[in-house]
């Protein structure tokens, strides 16, 4: 009996180490329910359906909701005006700015949405939210506070049907962006559209507990609450997360892309299955096009391409969400494996067709060619789409888009070199670093570049290193890094960036400024070896090729 016990204890050992290791939880609609899951840090140990007594504080969730009235009964309150007299202002803005709604929900600047800033009457208040059959805690404007604890469940469902949620959902991909120093958006792409939340923790007013809610892309509802800040939770569990959180399509794929299909290559006709021509119009199943040089091509479509007659020659227009054509273009110009290398490319694409396409109506404008962009004259592949639904929104900004299939250059990301980086264990946004240095991963509607690059101080460098490179090659430890950014400090002190390898300086006009982007460029090209770790070492040695 005694060697019995013992046996179940022993089972239970490994279930209750999961346990005491799982602090974050994740809520989420799974089909006609909710499911909870909890976390450590490197994999999912329990799935459960969610418990109707599981409740959550507030915290800055409480924003969200102001937000969503705001936008959905058309206020045009006035931006906040930062004075420097609150110190909660420094979610907000710097004294003497201002900050807008967009931004402070971003930034979770709670003065923004403060009731009695917006002068929000409460009977109109408690109307409206009883017309959307809110819970009794979103109706009362007093309850609206981060310490107000509320069901999980309940705050699910309100999620789920909430106003504005289409643009919330756009804008809150800008709190993954920004959170854990940049670095959350590698594991996690453009799937998390939330807003994070934090509070004192249960049972102890010193430590906190925090996390975030909001949607997928395709408007599932989803709430997550660990130990910690929103940002240490975040930072913590970012890969995991990543790991388990599945890629739906977006509910909203995009602004139309009208394209051109076919530029280069004037059709000569487009005929059914049959042999017949083609009526003009919208096109509903498999077609040949035949091209005046001879050649023909297998085409499908379900409505989203048109043959167009007006000048007497045929004529192919896709018309097609975003997403999808995102997805085409993925198809037709690389592949969807290796994984990390098709989501840099998605980016690219995306980025490519923000850069450089035109408008017609309503719609985005392209030409399918070799020199724009070619586009698959059929439906995406589920891999092509799940690439393009994983970096949803996701643009680079900062810099030109280029692409090839194997050559590498300048603002210029080779297919062929993606390949090797991605089978090599580079992560997607490494590998857009690496081809584009100067420019940061943001958002198809907010393409802000987090750095503002130097010209005049990179070219400065590169000139420099030419003269250096006799003396630094017989450095030990030392490795000439190809590419790279030079971008202007805010604020505070130089510093070097080793991730998306930038350097930040405040220009290259003073002997100072030139001291500086040497010291932290040799913290660069010394990253692999001690030496790069060595303030001593480094300040010598860069004095030494600057003054000597």
């Amino acid at each position: 009996m005694t060697r019995c016990l013992l046996c179940l204890l022993l089972l239970a050992l490994p279930l209750l180490s999961q346990a005491e290791e799982a602090p974050l939880r994740l809520a989420w609609a799974r089909g006609a329910g909710y499911e909870l899951v909890q976390f450590s840090t490197t994999q999912a140990v329990s799935r459960t359906p969610l418990p109707a007594d599981l409740q959550t504080p507030l915290g800055s969730l409480w924003k969200l909701f102001v937000y969503a009235w705001l936008v959905d009964t058309d206020q045009h309150e006035p931006s906040y005006d930062c004075q420097g007299a609150d110190r909660d202002e420094v979610y907000c803005c710097t004294p003497g700015g201002s900050i807008g709604r967009d931004a402070a929900l971003v930034h979770s600047c709670g003065l923004y949405f403060d009731p009695r800033r917006l002068k929000i009457d409460n009977g109109q208040w408690q109307a409206y939210w009883r017309g959307h059959n809110a819970p009794p805690w979103l109706v009362n404007l007093d309850q609206l506070q981060p310490q107000t604890r509320v069901p999980v469940a309940q705050l699910l469902d309100t999620l789920r049907t909430l106003p504005a949620q289409q643009q919330a959902r756009q804008l809150l991909l800008d709190v993954v962006l920004d959170a854990a120093d940049g670095q959350a958006v590698g594991s996690l792409g453009g799937r998390l559209r939330v807003k994070t939340w934090s509070w004192l923790a249960d049972g102890d007013d010193k430590a906190r507990q925090g996390g975030f809610a909001g949607w997928l892309q395709d408007g599932t509802p989803i709430w997550a609450g660990g130990r910690g800040t929103s940002q240490m939770v975040l930072r913590h569990y970012a890969d995991v997360l990543g790991s388990f959180l599945p890629a739906p399509w977006p509910k909203e794929a995009g602004r139309c892309v009208e394209v051109d299909l076919f530029a280069r290559y004037p059709l000569k006709a487009v005929l059914t299955t049959t042999g017949g021509q083609a009526q003009a119009g919208a096109l509903q199943g498999h077609y040949r096009a035949v091209f005046n040089n001879g050649n023909d091509l297998e085409i499908d479509s379900s409505g989203d391409l048109y043959l167009q007659r007006d000048t007497g020659q045929p004529r192919l227009i896709a018309r097609l969400d975003r997403e999808e054509y995102v997805a085409r273009v993925l198809q037709r110009e690389a592949k969807s494996q290796p994984a990390e290398a098709a989501k840099a490319m998605a980016v690219a694409i995306r980025s490519y067709l923000l850069q450089n396409a035109g408008r017609a109506g309503d719609c985005l404008s392209i030409e399918d060619s070799s020199s724009r962009q070619r586009v698959a004259p059929r439906a995406a592949s589920a891999d092509a789409r799940r690439m393009a639904a994983w970096t949803s929104d996701l643009v680079l900004a900062g810099s030109s888009v280029t692409y090839h299939s194997d050559t590498p250059g300048p603002d210029r990301l080779s297919w062929a070199q993606a390949v090797e980086q991605a089978d090599g264990g580079l992560r997607y946004d490494v590998i857009l670093q690496r081809a584009y240095p100067r420019a940061s991963l943001s958002r198809w509607g907010n393409p802000v570049a987090s750095c503002e690059p130097l010209p005049a101080a990179q070219q400065w460098l590169q000139s420099q290193r030419r003269v250096w490179r006799p003396a630094l090659d017989n450095e030990v430890g030392y490795n000439e890094i190809s590419a790279f950014a030079v971008c202007r400090l805010a604020y505070g002190r130089p510093y070097v960036d080793r991730e998306r390898q930038r350097i930040y300086v405040r220009g290259v006009l003073t002997l100072q400024d030139r001291l500086d982007l040497t010291h932290e460029y040799l913290h660069l090209a010394f990253e692999a070896h001690p030496n790069g770790q060595d303030e001593n070492y480094i300040e010598g040695l860069a004095r030494h090729l600057l003054l000597e």
